[in-house]
Formats: C-alpha cells, structure tokens, sequence
C-alpha cells in the first residue's frame, strides 16, 4: 500500500504542472515475475519516477517508450524473460517468466483515469473495480488499455464501446468483488478477441493498537512504513502520547468506560491489544470478539490470555466460540521475538499472513507457487 500511496500523492501533486504523466501497469504474467498484475509506476517528463514494474531491470526501457508515444494511444510491451536471450537484451531478469506492461498517457481531466478512481477508493475507505483491456484481436471496436470502472455505489464508468463487454464486465466485477480477488477474462465475440484485467482495488487496512507503550511505536512505525492506516487508542489518556505517535493517522485519549462508544469497525479493520493493564485488555475483548473484525491480536503469556478469555466469556450473556477464530493470542509469529521492534516484526508479519490468507510458513517448504498463477477465464458473448 505504501507504493500506490506514494503514487497517489505525486500524482495530485502535479496536478498543477504542466508536466506530462506516464503509468506503467503490470496487467499480465505468466510464469515467474518480480512484481504482480496491478504493480504500478508514474514518470513525469522531468524524470521524476515513482514505484517499480520489476526488480529495477525494466524500469528504464519502459521510460524509453515513453519518449516515443507520439499520440494519446495506450500501448502494451511484452517482456519474456524466460528465454536466454534477455541476457543479450542486457535486462538480464532472470525471473523465467513474461510480462505485460501497459503504458499510458495520465489526463487529471479524464473520468476514467485510474489513479484517480484509486485516489477516490482510498479517500472514501471503499473498494472499487478498475478493468483494463490488455489484448485486442479480430475486428472489434475497442482500444488497447480502454477502461471501465465500477465504485462500491455501482457506479459504472466505461470507454470500452462493446455494450456487451460492458454487461459481462459488471456481472464480473461483482464476482471479484465478492471474491475479493483480481481475475482474468478473455471475451470471445463472433468478430474476435477481448483480454481483461479485473482488478480489485481496496484502501488499506486499518489497525488499531491498544496501547500506547514505547513497545507500541516500533509495531506504528512498521504498520505505517506499509501504508496502513493507525489509529492509536491510549486508556491512560496522557497527552504526550500525541507527541510519541506523531506518525499515527488518528489517537484517541480515552478511558475503559466509554472505549465502547468509540470503537469503530469495518471489514478493513485489524486490531493489536497492547495496554498492560488487565482490565483494560478485558474491556477491549469484551467489545471486539463478539465484532466482526477481521484480525484481533492480543499481547500477553498464555495463562494471562486464558484468564482474559474465561472472563470475557462469564461477561457475555451469549458467547460464540467461532468468534474466536479471528483471536490470535499471544500475538505474533514464532521467530524468536525478544525486543519491541522484533516483537512488532513478528506482529505485523502474522498480520500479514491472515491479509494474505497465507500460514506464514517457510518458502523453501512450500510446494505450490508463491505466487498465485494468472488463469484467463474463456467467456463466449454474443455480440
């Protein structure tokens, strides 16, 4: 999230320039590739350049193309990198894999410009549906890196004039949104060929840590060094608190006796309980287990947690045993964590396993691919 957020910024910040703006957007691989389906990268004609498309092997030959876009045409460069030859290119990649790239002039001016729809979902904490063409063949009106858009509203936005792509791609959009997962849709039409990337566009998650401890900035630092949003909640109230968590996005001075009239929760929601104080953990449990939220970690010794947990359970009149699901206690993966900052580590990597839906296992032991290969969905339309 860091990365689309540094894009985003300097995106609205040469709003008022009159530089030109390019986006290169990783749109499909096959194989093995350093970034994914949805890696983005911003370049400016001062040569301003603002995350990756690759592991820093790409990145110059994409701003080459730039120089030669003569037109407001979007335009699709494929790498293989999985013959020998790149070696003789000098990219040298050694991913063994291929990767398409889109490249396209930015226009703030443009109701279908991506990074605009981005800034809104961010902005407005909402999920949304960007759909990009990345392959066109046959005699089909529709261009090369045409869009269509689809907020959590159902707002549609599109540019793609096949009316009968767009009616596939909103009932496709639902689906990825409901899957809450990026997918691959190549449209077959009596007059030819449409690719697709559906990609799921969602704000960052939102962690809250309970707690405001000198043990608690390391794991802020870490959240927001990703681009989370952090909300700090400190029980203690104390105003210096303000001062030590300058990097936090909201703090909330509170007391046990009105947190509950204070929490917020939505499915971005993640939460690390941290305060130190029993009672205040207690409070805490005792409103965000029976919660929907997604992830729910709590710091402390086993028998501290079974202490907590039996009495958050003789508190409540109906107790859901399944809501404990969520319950990661004591928080953290195993790596031998001793200090604040690789207990933050530890923390924020177990986070990120459950974000992922991953075990948080050892690469070297895992048989399927790391990352989840790309598998084009063939759909027949009439046309």
């Amino acid at each position: 999230m860091k990365e689309i957020n540094s894009i985003i910024t300097s995106f609205v910040e040469n709003k008022h320039n009159n530089e030109e703006l390019f986006l290169a957007t990783v749109v499909n691989v096959q194989g093995s590739t350093y970034r994914q389906p949805g890696a983005r990268m911003l370049m400016t004609t001062s040569g301003k350049i603002v995350g990756t498309i690759s592991g820093g092997c790409l990145e110059n030959d994409v701003i080459e193309h730039t120089r030669l876009m003569t037109d407001e045409k979007a335009k699709i460069i494929t790498y293989d990198t999985s013959a020998e030859e790149d070696i003789i290119w000098g990219f040298g990649l050694g991913c063994n894999g291929v990767v398409d790239i889109l490249i396209e002039r930015i226009d703030h001016d443009d109701p279908l410009n991506p990074l605009g729809f981005i800034h809104q979902c961010l902005l407005n904490q909402k999920p949304g549906i960007i759909a990009t063409v990345f392959s066109v063949s046959g005699n089909i009106n529709v261009s090369l890196g045409a869009h269509f858009t689809i907020n959590s509203d159902g707002l549609v936005n599109s540019n793609i004039a096949e009316s009968v792509i767009n009616n596939a791609l909103i009932k496709d959009a639902e689906l990825v949104l409901k899957n809450q997962c990026s997918s691959f849709h190549k449209y077959q039409l009596s007059s030819g060929e449409v690719s697709v990337f559906i990609e799921l566009i969602q704000p960052p998650p939102n962690l809250i840590i309970f707690g405001a401890g000198r043990d608690a900035i390391p794991l802020a630092e870490f959240a927001k060094s990703l681009g989370w949003k952090v909300t700090i909640f400190d029980c203690r109230a104390l105003e210096i608190t303000k001062e030590r968590f300058s990097m936090a996005d909201e703090i909330i001075l509170t007391r046990r006796e009105i947190l509950h009239q204070q929490i917020s929760i939505n499915e971005y929601t993640i939460a690390v309980v941290m305060t130190h104080n029993y009672f205040d953990d207690l409070e805490i449990l005792n409103v965000l287990i029976p919660s929907d939220i997604k992830y729910l970690g709590c710091l402390g010794s086993k028998q501290r947690i079974a202490k907590l947990l039996t009495d958050v359970q003789e508190a409540m009149v109906e107790f859901n045993p399944e809501k404990l699901a969520k319950f990661y206690a004591p928080v953290g993966l195993d790596i031998g964590a001793d200090t604040p900052e690789t207990i933050a580590l530890s923390i924020i990597a177990e986070i990120q396993t459950i974000l992922k839906n991953r075990t948080g296992g050892f690469l070297k032991y895992r048989t399927k691919p790391i990352n989840k290969r790309n598998k084009i969905q063939e759909i027949a339309i009439q046309n």
